[in-house]
């Protein structure tokens, strides 16, 4: 018995070492990415979040709006209709985070650049200063892509509820003057259905690349 596993003990090695193979790579064929969570009220910080909805624990969307771009146009959510699309809150005279966070979305801007499915939003925080106007000249200088990315100002109620009550991401209300904007340096990645998928540091570079790979698996996930 012995002298029988010592004739086959090579061929058990090398058939151990193909099926140790095959197996690997039949598990990276079936390897699946789990789907990005949807982001509810609850599951935020409590601070950037509408006190009306701090319990909410399912089907958040992010609310219809109207605001204007840099270019006096009107956009509201039906411009977003079946895209995916990464938001942020920001200010054009911001001299702190803003600058970097712009940096870093005008990357992501290249990156989408030829992809239909994506597109970008950024809406002012002192829509009082970010005249139409003022947007444009911003836009030229970073080298916005008018037709990947609207930066948008409006009514700036509006823009406060879609902050704390649509994409979580802004820690004052608002009513406090033109100059009591508290934004979040957030990157919030949004689906096709208007869930939020994916929350990013605006201003760290391994975020983006974290924030681009995710745009990658939620198309995968749409198709």
């Amino acid at each position: 018995m012995l002298s029988f596993f010592k004739e086959y003990k090579g061929f058990a090695i090398v058939f151990a070492i193909i099926s140790a193979i095959i197996i690997s790579i039949i598990y990276n064929i079936l390897k699946v990415d789990p789907p990005l969570p949807i982001y509810q009220p609850t599951m935020v910080n409590a601070d950037l979040v509408d006190s009306s909805i701090q319990d909410q624990r399912k089907y958040h969307t992010i609310a219809d709006f109207k605001l204007i771009n840099q270019n006096g146009d009107t956009i509201t959510q039906d411009n977003y209709k079946d895209k995916i699309y990464v938001a942020d809150f920001f200010f054009t005279t911001c001299a702190t985070i803003c600058p970097i966070m712009t940096a870093n979305m005008v990357d992501v801007q290249e990156a989408i650049k030829n992809d239909d499915d994506v597109m970008l939003l950024s809406h002012s925080v002192t829509p009082e200063i970010d005249t139409v106007a003022q947007l444009k000249r911003y836009a030229l200088k970073k080298g916005v892509i008018d037709s990947k990315w609207n930066l948008v100002t409006g009514d700036k109620k509006q823009i406060y509820e879609l902050a704390r009550k649509s994409y979580l991401a802004v820690k004052t209300t608002g009513d406090g003057g033109p100059f009591d904007m508290v934004h979040t340096e957030n990157f919030m990645l949004i689906d096709k259905k208007r869930q939020i998928r994916g929350f990013y540091d605006g201003t760290k570079k391994e975020d983006i690349d974290r924030l681009l790979k995710d745009i990658e698996r939620l198309k995968k996930e749409n198709d």
